[in-house]
Formats: C-alpha cells, sequence, structure tokens
C-alpha cells in the first residue's frame, strides 16, 4: 500500500475505535438498568425535567420504559457489544494496514449510503448532508486503498 493513504487509514481506524467504545459504553448503561424499575426511573427523569408525564410524548416514553423487559434489556446490550467488537476489530485491522480491514471497512460504510441518501431527501440538512459525505468518503479511500493494494476479495491476507 501506498504510504500516502497511511495516514487516512489510521484516522478512520480512530473513528471506527471510538465508535467501539461507544458501543460499549452504551452496552454496559443498558446493562446497569436490568433489574431496576425502569417505570419509575422515567418517571423520576420526567418530574426532573419538569415535564407532565400524561403529556403525548412524555406517557410514551413512561409506556416505553414500562414494557422494557430484563431480557430485551440483555439482547439490546448483547447487539451493542456485538457492534462494538466489530467496530473494534475493523480498526484493529486498519491501524495494522490488513485488507480484510479495508474490505469490511468499504462495505459496512456503503450499506448505510442508500438509508443517508434517503433521509438527506426526505429530510435534507448540514447534519445529514454531512454524515452522508463522510460516509461516502470513507467507502471511496478504502476502495482506493484496496485498489493501490492490487486487493480481489478474500479472507485471508
Amino acid at each position: 500500500m501506498v504510504n500516502t493513504a497511511r495516514p487516512a487509514l489510521r484516522t478512520v481506524a480512530l473513528f471506527e475505535a471510538a465508535k467501539g467504545l461507544l458501543a460499549l459504553v452504551g452496552a454496559s448503561g443498558l446493562l446497569a438498568f436490568a433489574h431496576r424499575d425502569l417505570q419509575a426511573l422515567a418517571l423520576q427523569m420526567l418530574a426532573h425535567l419538569h415535564m407532565n408525564p400524561a403529556a403525548h410524548y412524555p406517557h410514551i416514553f413512561v409506556q416505553a420504559a414500562e414494557h422494557l423487559q430484563d431480557q430485551r434489556l440483555a439482547l439490546l446490550a448483547l447487539g451493542a457489544a456485538g457492534y462494538a467488537l466489530l467496530r473494534l476489530g475493523e480498526a484493529y485491522g486498519l491501524w495494522r494496514g490488513r485488507a480484510w480491514a479495508e474490505w469490511l471497512a468499504a462495505g459496512s460504510g456503503a450499506i448505510y449510503l442508500p438509508f443517508e441518501v434517503a433521509e438527506l431527501l426526505r429530510r435534507p440538512g448540514w447534519l445529514s448532508a454531512s454524515l452522508l459525505l463522510l460516509n461516502a468518503g470513507i467507502v471511496v479511500l478504502m476502495l482506493r486503498a484496496l485498489r493501490q493494494r492490487g486487493a480481489r476479495p478474500r479472507w485471508r491476507d
């Protein structure tokens, strides 16, 4: 691989690692709410924010907290942990300059592009446009790195 792409790949690796760590924090936070009265916590939060729990949106929030069970929390936490492991593994591979990580980054980034285009068309704004451009840039960067490498899809480096 050409050395000029290495700093960009490492920047993407740091970005993916940050997403992975954030997902781990989220998974831990979900597990912290297991075996707790989530409806009571939701009502306390609304009271702290001076919101009426009978109003439409706060009521939806309280109902969602009431129906969230420990099993669902565990499944959500497991999903977040799996996502975190995927992102941290991708970050490691990108940092080490592995072709499989470049394929993974290109593929996982490309999956989101149609959804980001749809969001931009539905609600145009600077945030949705920025996210689309950032993600498209990462996909292009990964494809260029793979092309420079002369990489073909395979399971090992």
